[in-house]
């Protein structure tokens, strides 16, 4: 297992492309990597919630695996694994074909229709999901807002290391700065990835090294500024560049986030097709008035290399 790997800096997470009957369209993942590398972004997280995993088929999971294998050989980007599922044993299974593929690490969330009931069950459940790939580094996803599921961090922290082989560390997609702070300083060995855009120079103040996030695919050279400046002091830069980050997922989320962020995608020369049901998509006045509101705050200036 790698135990170098530490996810630093930018990591995207991506969508997964679609056509516009909502079919599958992994054609489009080599057009994916490519935009990444280009814009300094080297590592990309799949199928998690911004990749819509929740609403693939298993077989369409794998399919968008083997298509980022051969993007990821091809353009230098490698890439984390999601995959959680309510059945752990397709998580299992996913996991061990991300293994096969080659990737960096893999990571899932809970079961959240039948819950974990005790903090000890979940870590039972993502020890099962990362036995798929032992040779892989293992982050748990916690994102409590989607899947309901709410444990202390830390106390799941103490039972994975000693029931995870391959745990590595959680992707903290929580808002709780004061828990996120106290989930970094419980182990500075665990690696503990921040996961919410809007406060991310909030998490970089109480620590955080590095984010996976969604909307680095359609503005990297802003959260690049924004880390920059926080790294050399220049605080009142990053805070410019995370009021420019809230203003761009608010428009974005006032007309449903993940077609919006999808259509605008398109824009930036990446066709990500529609978001699937239950998800909806922009009407043709939606994306003027998202096109028109992006504009007014400079988006098309500031957001790409």
């Amino acid at each position: 297992m790698n135990t170098t790997l530490k996810l630093h800096g930018l990591v995207a997470a991506v969508h997964t492309p679609f056509k516009a009957d909502g079919s599958l369209n992994p054609s489009i993942v080599d057009a994916q990597a490519k935009l990444l590398a280009a814009q300094g972004i080297k590592l990309a997280f799949i199928t998690g919630s911004t990749g819509e995993s929740s609403s693939m088929q298993l077989a369409e999971r794998k399919e968008i695996y083997s298509a980022w294998k051969e993007a990821s050989a091809r353009h230098g980007v490698d890439v984390i694994a999601h995959t959680g599922s309510n059945s752990v044993w397709d998580a299992r299974e996913l996991a061990a074909f991300a293994q096969e593929c080659g990737f960096v690490a893999t990571s899932s969330l809970s079961p959240s229709y039948y819950k974990p009931g005790t903090v000890q069950r979940l870590v039972e459940c993502c020890a099962f999901a990362a036995s798929g790939a032992p040779d892989l580094p293992y982050y748990y996803y916690d994102i409590p807002v989607l899947t309901g599921v709410r444990f202390n961090p830390v106390d799941f922290i103490k039972l994975a290391k000693e029931q995870i082989p391959n745990f590595a560390g959680i992707k903290f997609t929580n808002p709780d700065l004061a828990l996120y702070q106290t989930t970094l300083n419980y182990d500075e060995n665990v690696d503990i990835p921040w996961g919410v855009d809007e406060w991310f120079t909030g998490a970089l103040s109480v620590g955080a090294r590095g984010a996976v996030g969604s909307s680095f695919n359609f503005a990297p050279a802003l959260y690049q500024k924004l880390m920059k400046s926080f790294e050399e002091g220049d605080v009142e830069t990053a805070r410019d560049c995370q009021w420019k980050s809230v203003q761009m997922i608010n428009i974005l989320a006032s007309k449903g986030y993940m077609g919006c962020a999808k259509a605008l995608m398109g824009w930036l020369g990446v066709d990500l097709g529609p978001a699937r049901l239950p998800q909806g998509n922009p009407t043709a006045e939606q994306l003027k008035e998202l096109r028109s509101e992006l504009e007014a705050i400079g988006f098309f200036q500031w957001s790409m290399n």
